[in-house]
Formats: structure tokens, C-alpha cells, sequence
């Protein structure tokens, strides 16, 4: 780095360096100006959006009638979170009024629309669900055969147990009704013993 000695050497090196840099200075600071509006304008815009989903969101929640609201709501929100969560108050109101067929379309939708993990499983495990209380037994076991992430673990097991049960095999129920407790890692899930014991009961008998 070279050292000046005196404010005009100083001065004159300035003046250098804008002409021969400047247009270029110029230019970046523009364009980072630029961008940097461009990605403020764009996070305005995304807040906006997510802003009118949620309220348009709440509008459906509290309509008294969810099932017609919600399929418009969808269509209007296809790409956010807000569109899956909707189908699944859709699918739970289906379930009220006894429409199972509607409730395993609703979450069929969920499940092949989101990216997140989490709502994906919750989408799948209510699917199966649906499907094992329409008897659609081996519908419902393909549906949890799905990857999920490990956290759903005890849940699908308990689930796949329910259905085992139903369809009469005794010891797969047993099994995974095992393979739910031990991976509950200790979290206490009164229902799922009481299923454990009642079934060791009837085996028993």
C-alpha cells in the first residue's frame, strides 16, 4: 500500500483512482443498491402474501361451511403450507359428517402437496386412518409403508397394530403394538398398553 506524504499527493490519488475506477463503482453500487431493494421488496411481498393466506386461512376455519370454502381456498393457495393445513380441517370435517371417501381425498392431496416432513407423516398416518376404517386394510398398510421421518415412529406402529387387529392376526398386532412402546423411548401412552394388555388377555382366553 503506498503512503503519501502530503494532502495533494493525496488528493491526486484520489482523483486517480475515480477515473479509472469509477464508472465501475458506479455501476456496483447501483446494482447492489438495486438488489438489495429487489430483496426487501421481495420479502415485503412475501409477508404480504403470507399475511392475506393466514387471514384467508382463518375465513375458512370459521366459515360454517369449511368443505366448500376450503376447496376454493386450495386452489387459490395451492403453493402454501396454508392450502395443506386447510385440507386437513376439510378431511376433519369430512370425518364429522361421515364422509370418509372425502376425508382420504383431502389428505391424499396434503400428502402429495407438501414439501415439509412432518406434514407429510401427519398427512399419511390420518390417511391410513381413514382408509382402515373404510376396511381398506392393505391401502392403509402401503400408505404407512411411506417414508416418515423417525419421530412418527411409535405412531405408525401403533397404527399398523390397529390394523393388524382388524384384520384379525393377533400376533403382528402384538408385535407392532411392542415396536410402538419401545419406540416411544418411554413416553407414556396409557391407550396403547391398554391395547398390549387387552390383547394379551384375549390370547390368553
Amino acid at each position: 500500500m503506498e503512503i503519501y506524504s502530503t494532502e495533494e499527493q493525496q488528493a491526486e490519488a484520489i482523483k486517480r483512482f475515480f477515473r479509472e475506477n469509477g464508472t465501475t463503482i458506479v455501476v456496483g453500487a447501483v446494482l447492489g443498491l438495486g438488489g438489495l431493494y429487489g430483496w426487501k421488496a421481495y420479502n415485503q411481498s412475501q409477508i404480504d402474501s403470507a399475511e392475506a393466506a393466514s387471514e384467508a386461512f382463518t375465513q375458512v376455519v370459521e366459515s360454517d361451511d369449511v368443505l366448500a370454502k376450503s376447496d376454493a381456498f386450495v386452489a387459490a393457495n395451492a403453493d402454501s403450507n396454508y392450502a395443506v393445513l386447510a385440507a386437513f380441517v376439510a378431511a376433519k370435517e369430512a370425518i364429522d359428517k361421515d364422509d370418509l371417501k372425502l376425508a382420504a381425498e383431502k389428505l391424499t392431496w396434503a400428502a402429495d402437496n407438501v414439501a415439509n416432513a412432518e406434514l407429510k407423516a401427519t398427512a399419511l398416518l390420518r390417511l391410513a386412518r381413514v382408509q382402515a376404517s373404510q376396511s381398506q386394510y392393505e391401502q392403509a398398510l402401503a400408505t404407512l409403508a411411506k417414508p416418515m421421518p423417525e419421530a412418527f415412529k411409535a405412531q405408525l406402529a401403533e397404527i399398523q397394530g390397529d390394523i393388524y387387529l382388524a384384520q384379525g392376526d393377533k400376533d403382528k398386532a402384538r408385535s407392532a403394538y411392542q415396536s410402538a412402546l419401545e419406540a416411544a423411548e418411554g413416553n407414556s401412552n396409557p391407550m396403547l398398553q391398554i391395547k398390549l394388555d387387552d390383547l394379551a388377555q384375549k390370547t390368553t382366553v
